[in-house]
């Protein structure tokens, strides 16, 4: 059902298939005998079915069906899960100790549930030794491999290679 809903008197067809509140079906009436029926009920007709021949009315409360339908939407919001990338960044020849720093941060990201994006900057003539860069990208999957899956493996971008790890989900 559609957000702009046509109701009671900006229903344009002649004859409408009527439903009321509970559901049952009234048969197909005359957009003025059904708005009166809707109006005797103090409730609102509200056009569900446009394209149907003949259109398909209900007799609804609009107001309290907005409502129920942007709570719905609202939980719905709720129970989406935003993941965030987090980037982790190394050089060719980085040292052991910042590399162990470097994997502490990566893994607490892991844990926490984001995506981690290693990447692998080339700086100067650096980028002769591209080799380097993939030995650091494969031992840092080696390092993350109990906490996450590798999405992309190791690729070059530009001055950089990169690759994205992905948290494994635990649903237990």
């Amino acid at each position: 059902m559609s957000k702009d809903m046509n109701v009671n008197e900006k229903i344009r067809a002649r004859e409408v298939r009527l439903i009321d509140s509970n559901g049952d079906q009234l048969g197909v009436k005359s957009r003025q005998e059904a708005l009166d029926i809707a109006t005797t009920r103090n409730l609102d007709l509200v056009l569900v079915a446009p394209n149907a021949k003949p259109p398909v009315c209900r007799i609804m409360d609009y107001g309290k069906y907005r409502f129920e339908q942007q709570k719905k939407e609202k939980e719905a919001r709720k129970k989406q899960k935003v993941i965030n990338v987090k980037e982790v960044r190394f050089t060719p020849g980085i040292g052991d100790h910042d590399f162990e720093t470097k994997l502490k941060n990566a893994r607490k990201f892991l844990e926490k549930g984001d995506k981690v994006k290693a990447a692998v900057r080339f700086r100067g003539r650096a980028i002769t030794h591209k080799e380097l860069g993939r030995e650091v990208l494969d031992r840092f999957a080696e390092e993350v491999k109990d906490l996450g899956t590798i999405e992309t493996k190791p690729k070059m971008e530009g001055r950089n290679m990169f690759m994205m790890v992905a948290p494994i989900n635990e649903k237990n």
